[in-house]
């Protein structure tokens, strides 16, 4: 096989394998692979791919990864950790009041309490998610 093949496949395969990680770092990697096939156009040099693999492959994991890490994961619409669980459903596992009782919330048994002094909401009954404090859904029944 010629080095050209080798490059092609090697950046394919990393490219493809990236669907497994999802942490951009495989598919950077792959990028340097298909520059390094590049280079065969150049030179017959094989230490000259490998450094030019190289060279790409870390300019693209310094420079492009964080940026697309941060346009993908953390774009102006996209909440994260307890953020995303705000006004989302619950049901009630056990009577919530304010001092406390239980919620099932995205498939998880939550500590919560009602955000009305006072508010009794019995089991089996939908309820919004309004703040998360610590490890304690607080929550409002729904109308």
């Amino acid at each position: 096989m010629t080095p050209a093949i080798i490059w092609l496949i090697v950046g394919v395969a990393l490219i493809a394998a990236e669907v497994l990680s999802g942490d951009f770092v495989l598919v950077m990697l792959g990028l340097g692979a298909l520059a390094g096939a590049g280079s065969t156009l150049i030179s017959d040099n094989p230490i000259i791919h490998v450094i030019v693999f190289a060279v790409a492959s870390t300019a693209l994991i310094v420079l492009a990864r964080p940026a697309l890490k941060r346009h993908f994961l953390t774009g102006p619409n996209v909440r994260m950790n307890t953020e995303a669980l705000l006004g989302t459903q619950a049901v009630t596992v056990s009577t919530v009041t304010s001092t406390g009782g239980q919620v099932k919330l995205a498939g998880e048994i939550w500590s919560a309490r009602s955000i009305a002094e006072g508010e009794v909401i019995e089991p089996d009954t939908t309820v919004t998610v309004v703040e998360i404090s610590g490890a304690t859904a607080v929550v409002s029944a729904t109308p």
